[in-house]
């Protein structure tokens, strides 16, 4: 029995051999690089998110608990409930116009936001030029710089918002509550709660919104201290968060970015995988003649395994190491396109356990998909390496399941500790393995149905045929590694074609001109003569504006209180706080009954109420239940009479909710308009005339509004295509090496048919049919993988709509198809230039 060699002389013949080879193994430096990459930038950036987060929601909150309600503070109960828990500072957000004191023309929309002494309870705010302030005191006024911009003002510039002059006190650097504040129609002024007194913008009926923040001891815990509150005052209407729900809209955006990227690192590595398992191959084929030589001078099948092992492990450790590096790079970048949607830090983000997470993933892989290569040419003896060419030997399966059935057990193990929605990352594990086993069994379904095929009596046609089914074929992995390449790129194409769809849906281009807010009834004919003068063509439309929270809907005896749910379901998005209210007495424009009768002109019975049916559906509304709102601390009750479809692609008026107008017509409220020009307009003039009428409503001019709200989709569809690119890189890295692991066993088939008196043209011809027929068929299964894959993005991830570009679709398709091919004729180039005397000597 033979002696094996020691480990010191492994390593001497695997480094004196890699100073040569290495090159061979190019194809498993870039899988594990890209992967690796993936798994490192993607690891990086969210637990930086995350950490920013979680270390800073209580400066993007304010506070530890914030309660938010629409046209009312707190009462005096509720007041004192919120005071028991802690310091407390109060405050409002309404939409006003700012206007310079010099230039009364000119009219900016701004969220002016009051704030009390306490504010703000947690973080500083920074001011251009590095000074930290605190609240503003008296008339002085902290602007963002957008508004210095565009009214031209400067420290110590006044400018009048309602009724009271303020004086710029200074330009804010960073707003610590900022993100948590949401969107806002305009960039933000903070002023005192006594410049707010005496802007006289708080009216009743006034469209504002009152904030309360307390700041709790350090040991108290906030969420438990936010459910006493839900019980003590399960009616109240408000908007209830803590520091760990910041932003909600942040939080769940947070949470489908993150569970995208998630799928993107993972997706790009299975697909590394088989870019491994095709490059170690194709480099151990290679090196067949070298490891029939060792074994014939002595070398055991441990030496081999241990010899080559040691030189996988060099070129996996070199590829994961560039890819951590290339990773720790990438993350600043990611991180720039990200950088207004999400809370992360400038500069590099070193995530040890992400990091670790990546290089232990990158080396089980590598392990993974080696081993099959490995074990082959471990376990066949020389001569069966010798006669590998022309009589494969079969693979060794029972061999193969321990390191590769438990390598995979290990590394779906780590994935799922490591991840954060375990449920997501095991189905796409489980998916991955049924692909996986669909593409393996669809390999070997074409196999059978080409040699069950009645041979064609063209001789190329007939050899393609035959390649696709004769012993040693690469058909098996041929149609993994090209149905996962094709299926990337339809589920790119998917993506970005649904993201542009929405983009362009979801802003849409035909809007109004502009909103009015808080528009006094009593004000509504001047309003309309103001308009009128300046744009004769101009159309009007106004609306009673209110806001209440849903409080309990429901059959009258068994009524489900928003208070009680768990969770709020899928597409009930009105259930959480409050929402627009109106009432009317004719059905609103844009709007289709879709079930129920609308109430006639006049009509004075028992309140009634119409349901957006998106909404109906959501919860299980039926005609004749009852709906139960909260309004300005009151709750009223009203009748389910109809429900509507409504025409969300426009940007007027679209409420989930419009009343008889003898429900809530009581109430105090103001009006809002919107104002169409519809032709040729003095903008400026009629923005002037409007704000010295009216100075206690808003105008906002819709144009900058739409093209802000265009501008973040747009940013978010770039940073999601730039993310799922990795993947793209990977899937295109494993169809080159696919390909070249498929030419290296057709030279002694290109040898023998040039011998046989084949011309370069005809070898060219035979490789078009033979991938052209593969990559038909797999076509239209890629177009159906890729596609599944592209709409569970969009709409189960980010709830988006399905609005895929077909045709862009397919063309994207057809230019993977011609990319294959194009790769394959390349990668026979060098099989052509083989000399047959030559070539039949090496084998």
């Amino acid at each position: 029995m033979a002696e094996s060699l020691s480990f010191r002389a492994a390593w001497r013949i695997a480094r004196r051999d890699l100073a040569h080879s290495l090159r061979g193994l190019r194809l498993l430096l870039a899988c594990l690089f890209l992967g690796t990459m993936a798994l490192a930038a993607i690891g990086s950036l969210t637990g930086a998110i995350e950490r920013e987060l979680a270390g800073r929601g209580q400066a993007l909150l304010g506070g530890d608990i914030e309660v938010a309600l629409w046209q009312r503070s707190p009462s005096p109960d509720e007041m004192a409930g919120l005071e028991a828990l802690g310091t407390v500072s109060t405050g409002a957000r309404l939409q006003a116009m700012a206007v310079p004191a010099a230039d009364a023309t000119t009219a900016v929309p701004v969220e002016f936001k009051a704030v009390d002494a306490a504010w703000p309870l947690y973080g500083t705010l920074k001011l251009v030029g590095g000074r930290r302030v605190g609240a503003p005191s008296g008339l002085t006024a902290w602007i963002a710089p957008g508004v210095a911009d565009r009214m031209g003002l400067k420290i110590g510039d006044r400018f009048k918002i309602g009724a009271v002059a303020l004086t710029v006190g200074g330009i804010i650097a960073d707003e610590p509550d900022r993100l948590g504040e949401g969107f806002t129609l305009g960039p933000v002024v903070i002023a005192s709660d006594t410049a707010l007194t005496a802007s006289g913008l708080i009216q009743p009926g006034s469209m504002y919104r009152s904030k309360t923040r307390v700041k709790m001891a350090a040991t108290a815990d906030p969420l438990a201290a936010a459910a006493r509150l839900k019980q003590d005052f399960p009616d109240a209407g408000w908007e209830l968060r803590d520091r760990s729900r910041a932003s909600p809209g942040l939080d769940r955006f947070v949470g489908r970015m993150g569970q995208f990227l998630a799928l993107v690192a993972l997706a790009a590595l299975a697909i590394a995988g088989i870019g491994i398992a095709n490059g170690v191959g194709s480099w151990l084929e290679a090196r067949r003649p070298g490891i029939a030589t060792l074994k014939v001078l002595g070398a055991t099948s441990g030496d081999i395994a241990r010899i080559h092992a040691l030189e996988i492990g060099v070129a996996a450790l070199v590829g994961i190491g560039a890819g951590l590096v290339a990773g720790v790079a990438v993350t600043p970048l990611l991180g720039a396109a990200l950088g207004s949607l999400l809370p992360v830090a400038p500069g590099l983000v070193i995530d040890v356990p992400s990091l670790a997470f990546a290089a232990t993933a990158g080396l089980l892989i590598a392990a993974i998909f080696a081993a099959a290569p490995l074990i082959r040419a471990r376990e066949f003896p020389a001569m069966a390496l010798m006669r590998a060419r022309v009589s494969p030997p079969n693979p060794n399966w029972r061999a193969l399941a321990l390191p590769v059935g438990g390598g995979l057990a290990l590394l779906a193990a780590l994935i799922l500790l490591r991840a954060d929605q375990p449920l997501l990352s095991a189905g796409f594990l489980g998916g991955a393995a049924v692909l996986f086993g669909a593409l393996a069994a669809l390999g070997w379904g074409l196999r059978r149905l080409a040699a069950a095929l009645p041979r064609p009596r063209a001789p190329l046609l007939r050899i393609a045929l035959a390649n696709l089914h004769r012993p040693g074929a690469q058909t098996g992995a041929l149609v993994t590694a090209l149905g996962f390449g094709l299926s990337a790129f339809v589920l790119l194409a998917g993506v970005e074609t649904s993201l542009d769809a929405n983009i362009a849906s979801r802003v849409p281009a035909r809007a109004p001109d502009y909103f009015v807010l808080d528009l006094p009834p009593a004000k509504a004919g001047e309003f309309a003569r103001i308009v009128r003068a300046a744009a004769p063509q101009a159309t009007i439309r106004t609306v009673p504006a209110l806001r209440g929270a849903i409080l309990a809907y429901g059959p009258a005896n068994a009524m489900t209180r928003v208070a009680d749910l768990a969770t709020i379901p899928d597409g009930a998005w009105p259930l959480r706080g409050e929402r627009g209210l109106t009432y009317a007495d004719a059905l609103p424009p844009g709007n289709v009954l879709t079930a129920g009768k609308w109430w006639p002109k006049g009509y004075s019975g028992e309140p009634l109420v119409s349901v957006d049916a998106d909404l109906a559906d959501a919860i299980g509304l039926k005609l004749g239940d009852k709906l139960t709102i909260g309004l300005l601390g009151v709750e009223r009750t009203a009748t389910i009479a109809s429900f509507r479809r409504i025409d969300w692609d426009s940007l007027g008026f679209n409420y989930v909710l419009v009343f008889s107008p003898n429900a809530i017509q009581d109430a105090p409220h103001n009006l809002a308009a919107t104002v169409e020009l519809g032709g040729r307009a003095d903008s400026r003039a009629l923005l002037s005339n409007l704000v010295r009428a009216l100075p206690a409503s808003s105008v906002i001019e819709i144009g900058p509004v739409v093209s802000r709200a265009r501008d973040i989709l747009s940013q978010m569809s770039t940073a999601i295509l730039a993310a799922a690119s990795v993947a793209i890189l990977a899937g295109l890295a494993v169809l080159v090496g696919a390909i070249a692991a498929v030419r290296a066993s057709r030279l002694y088939d290109n040898v023998i048919l040039r011998v046989l008196g084949a011309s370069r043209g005809q070898l060219l011809g035979l490789q078009l049919a033979e991938y052209g027929l593969l990559t038909l068929l797999l076509a239209a299964i890629a177009l159906g993988l890729g596609s599944f894959g592209a709409w569970l993005v969009i709409v189960q991830l980010f709830e988006f709509e399905w609005l895929p570009d077909w045709p862009r679709v397919l063309g994207v398709l057809g230019i993977g198809i011609a990319t294959i091919l194009i790769f394959a004729l390349a990668g026979s180039l060098p099989l052509l230039r083989a000399k047959p005397a030559q070539a039949l000597r090496e084998l």
